[in-house]
């Protein structure tokens, strides 16, 4: 439900043309909370810059409009278990056939191959298939799954990559093919660190807790007099001010906490050591002290506090939209290009709403898309 509409959206952000087709019930997302005026929010976000129509795919006449606009397609992005396209008559061998340029998109739990292929693919699941909430979390809580569909988000990103990559690759080729994005592939790509070091060394990796992945002490969570803060102190160095700037210089020339290696030896200690010291001041105060000494840190913020900050001022990713319920903030694409990079332009569609324009733009006579309409073939 999200994976494929974040790939298209990632890929209209940065100005394709994307016809999303629904059926002619909807999107199931159009009714997930919260709303906005009755619209789905999540639908909102996924599906902005995107033209909408309705077809019918299992639909002789609607199947015929597939066709007319596949002809005329870079890309078909599908998110359905596989077999699905080929039960419909439009699988990769019929699209290929009908335009060798094309390239399809497709999306799936575990790929197109493979012994768990026809299962279905749904973000928890392969949150927890994937090793990703082996990893999250304490572990007297048990594992964890990720505070958002991790998932779903890294199989559209990574599909979008995919489909980037194979449109890049068609300048030098000229063809087109089959961009296989199973989701626990793409999970595992975001994990390449674990599974190498397993591979490698044999090494299991716990549940992370809130410690860096190098298990450094002052890589961690800390309390101070009126929050928490997490440290990213990686060298000696840092280290070094660390200390200093908590009056903990002592500890310096403790042999527990000569190298990394005697401080991981002696995480616990160091630990409420730098906590005990934390404690005394505000986040704030902190926040201060560590950037005047170079000092990595920052609060933990919620998403209302992280909104307000002074940085998205400065930057592009927060962006206004005008829709039939007034003026929405999104957040647009992760990066910036010097020229013409990723902005939001389009709201998100109605059902049906660009149906008639895309079937102009195909070809098709407004008598024609009248007495499709008129025969409810659309």
């Amino acid at each position: 439900h999200l994976s494929g509409p974040f790939c298209g959206m990632q890929l209209a952000d940065m100005g394709a043309d994307v016809i999303k087709i629904e059926s002619p019930a909807g999107d199931s997302i159009r009714g997930a909370p919260p709303f906005v005026e009755g619209e789905g929010a999540p639908f909102m976000l996924w599906n902005r810059n995107k033209r909408g129509i309705v077809l019918d795919l299992k639909a002789a006449d609607d199947l015929e409009i597939f066709w007319d606009l596949v002809d005329g397609a870079d890309v078909v992005l599908e998110n359905f278990r596989p077999g699905v396209l080929d039960k419909l008559g439009i699988g990769w061998k019929a699209l290929h056939a009908r335009n060798p340029r094309l390239i399809l998109g497709s999306i799936s739990g575990f790929g197109q191959t493979g012994p768990y292929a026809k299962r279905g693919g749904f973000d928890l699941v392969i949150q927890a298939m994937s090793g990703l909430m082996s990893i999250t979390g304490f572990p007297a809580n048990g594992p964890t799954r990720v505070g958002f569909a991790g998932a779903d988000v890294m199989s559209g990103f990574t599909a979008a990559f995919g489909v980037a990559s194979a449109l890049y690759q068609r300048t030098h080729t000229g063809k087109g093919q089959l961009v296989d994005v199973a989701m626990i592939d793409a999970v595992t790509g975001f994990l390449a660190q674990q599974f190498t070091e397993h591979m490698m060394t044999g090494r299991v990796h716990e549940q992370a807790q809130n410690l860096s992945v190098t298990r450094k002490p002052t890589g961690n969570l800390f309390k101070t007099k009126d929050g928490w803060m997490v440290l990213a102190v990686m060298t000696d160095p840092q280290f070094q001010r660390l200390m200093k700037q908590l009056d903990c210089e002592a500890a310096l020339s403790e042999p527990r906490f000569k190298d990394w290696a005697a401080r991981i030896a002696n995480n616990t200690a160091l630990h409420e050591i730098v906590e005990g010291a934390m404690k005394q001041r505000t986040s704030a105060e902190w926040t201060e002290i560590f950037a005047k000494n170079d000092i990595p840190a920052g609060r933990v913020l919620s998403i209302p506090e992280t909104v307000k900050l002074d940085h998205y001022g400065h930057r592009t990713i927060m962006q206004t939209i005008e829709t039939e319920h007034g003026p929405i903030k999104v957040v647009g694409s992760g990066f910036r290009l010097e020229h013409d990079g990723g902005s939001v332009e389009r709201p998100p569609a109605t059902i049906g709403q660009h149906t008639d324009e895309v079937l102009r733009e195909a070809g098709y006579s407004s008598a024609e898309i009248a007495e499709m309409r008129a025969a409810k073939a659309i």
